[in-house]
């Protein structure tokens, strides 16, 4: 049995879906359906208390080029996102993180949709840890996280205990 829920419950009694294809030739009709709530609210278990998603930006300190663009970067996010929560920028690993950092938080979808699509064009040669807030901070920075960039590998031993 998988450990897993089917991401189809709730929708056992749905009508089928059309197979037809739109006039693109490759992409499926899809009829219309009330708007998904996750627009709106982090789905649970994400605990959107505090705030929904962290965002660590990783550099290599001792790479003086990287280094730079590491700060302009957090200059450059302080100045176009004022409304999320900007850490201060670390020099070398703290916690978890096996690496130089800084983290940045936000607190809606929207925010999280905003600043993931544009550190996709904007990180440079960053890698970015991206994970929820629930109540399982080491599931948060194993199995729930993504990367943008190459990943680093974790000190997960440190978050075992929280």
């Amino acid at each position: 049995m998988s450990p897993y829920k089917s991401p189809l419950e709730g929708y056992e009694n749905a009508e089928p879906l059309p197979t037809t294809v739109n006039a693109d030739g490759k992409s499926l009709n899809n009829p219309p359906g009330p708007r998904s709530a996750a627009y709106d609210e982090f789905p649970k278990p994400i605990d959107s208390s505090n705030n929904g998603f962290d965002f660590h930006i990783y550099y290599m300190p001792h790479l003086t080029e990287e280094a730079k663009f590491a700060k302009e970067l957090h200059e450059r996010v302080r100045r176009e996102f004022p409304e999320l929560r900007i850490y201060r920028f670390w020099d070398k690993p703290v916690g978890p993180h096996p690496t130089a950092m800084f983290e940045v938080n936000t607190f809606n979808p929207h925010q999280t949709g905003a600043f993931f699509s544009w550190l996709v064009v904007n990180r440079g040669p960053c890698s970015v840890l991206v994970h929820p807030n629930t109540d399982d901070a080491y599931k948060d920075h194993t199995e729930l996280m993504s990367w943008i960039g190459r990943p680093w590998p974790l000190n997960t031993e440190l978050l075992k205990h929280h």
